[in-house]
């Protein structure tokens, strides 16, 4: 299976290092020095990682025959992709990869359908799934233990205690409104 693990930025000085947009939660295992990773635009690669560090919060990374810092300024918004065995798992026990999320059924402790994971959204706080309720509108769910508390990956599930109005129909909440 591929995985994107990172977005190749500007170029760092003029030697032909990059700057990279991390989109792993394990660089050091993707992203280290003689890792081969293929491209997007497939022409830009493979590329071999050939040093690694970080700058002022940042991973440069320096690829085996980009030498200068027009070769390096070619890459930019490259993006970078692992291939990964689909069956491995990160090392943390409540740790997951975004395959393995990505479409669980999502449903709360009483077993009511809340809908569909179709896209996981990395921000800064915290994770949030995005999830297509059966009438097609979103709902984003916190991926956080007080909200998520099971992922049953052999049942492909995701099941949900949500705070009042995380997941309530705007219908719902017009008419307690109205009521009120």
């Amino acid at each position: 299976m591929q995985l994107v693990v990172a977005r190749i930025g500007r170029a760092h000085g003029i030697k032909g290092e990059v700057t990279v947009e991390v989109r792993t939660d394990e660089p050091e295992l993707r992203l280290g020095p003689g890792a081969v990773l293929t491209t997007d635009p497939a022409s830009a690669g493979p590329l071999t990682i050939e040093t690694g560090r970080v700058h002022s919060g940042r991973l440069l990374l320096r690829f085996e025959g980009v030498s200068d810092r027009t070769g390096a300024e070619a890459l930019r918004n490259t993006l970078l992709i692992a291939e990964i065995d689909p069956e491995e798992l990160p090392e943390g026990e409540d740790e997951y990869y975004d395959h393995q999320l990505m479409d669980l059924d999502v449903v709360t402790a009483d077993g009511t359908e809340v809908g569909r994971i179709t896209e996981i959204s990395h921000l800064p706080t915290q994770d949030l799934f995005i999830v297509e309720r059966p009438d097609g509108s979103e709902v984003m769910i916190p991926f956080v233990e007080e909200i998520v508390r099971e992922i049953d990956l052999e049942e492909q599930k995701a099941v949900i205690t949500p705070p009042p109005g995380l997941i309530d129909d705007r219908a719902e909440i017009a008419s307690s409104r109205d009521e009120s």
